[in-house]
């Protein structure tokens, strides 16, 4: 334990998502050590993002404006909705540079034991985006474990009965990957979406 402000700074850092308590250590004795001129641009920076980012009052990804870049692009499809948990899921999508629709940020996941249920995510909004009749695909883009798959079988209960053909994301084992190292679910989900050896 430090004294002060110093054990403050290592407390508040180890706050941060992925940031243990040794990690925190080290990132406050670096701050400590580095150019003041450094650490004011990284505080300035900190409260300059909290001051002018929001969340595109569309599809609810960060953005600067009041639609972010990819809802005000007029060369995305419209038709096609990729519905995600977070916004850091549309950067990873967006990386592959295969998907030329528009996305839908829920927020989270369904996860009872963190007291998260569906009201407490984006589906609303979702419900009211999907309503025009102007999306005739959604993608369900969550995550391949628990609560991403309960949020997805939520969703698809609510979106069926409205006539839309939704999709998941096809899931399996990695390239590169040993099969002796692949749990049941993932090798199981690899043999389910097979496809032939001519693809």
């Amino acid at each position: 334990m430090y004294e002060g402000v110093v054990q403050d700074l290592i407390d508040e850092l180890g706050r941060l998502p992925g940031v243990g308590p040794k990690s925190a250590q080290r990132i406050a004795f670096h701050l400590l050590q580095a150019d003041p001129v450094d650490v004011r641009r990284l505080a300035d920076v900190l409260i300059e993002v909290k001051a002018k980012v929001k969340f595109c009052s569309i599809c609810f990804n960060v953005s600067e404006d009041d639609q972010c870049r990819i809802c005000r692009d007029p060369r995305r499809d419209p038709t096609v909705l990729c519905v995600v948990e977070e916004y850091k899921d549309v950067v990873a999508i967006e990386r592959t540079r295969e998907f030329r629709g528009r996305y839908h940020v829920l927020g989270g996941a369904i996860s009872p034991i963190d007291g998260i249920g569906p009201d407490q995510l984006r589906i609303r909004e979702l419900m009211q985006r999907l309503a025009d009749g102007t999306i005739t695909e959604t993608i369900l883009a969550t995550d391949p474990n628990l609560e991403g798959e309960a949020t997805a079988t939520y969703l698809t209960r609510m979106l069926k009965p409205i006539g839309l053909r939704v999709t998941r994301l096809a899931s399996g084992l990695p390239v590169g990957g040993d099969l002796e190292y692949a749990d049941e679910v993932t090798l199981g989900r690899a043999f389910a979406g097979r496809r032939s050896a001519d693809d």
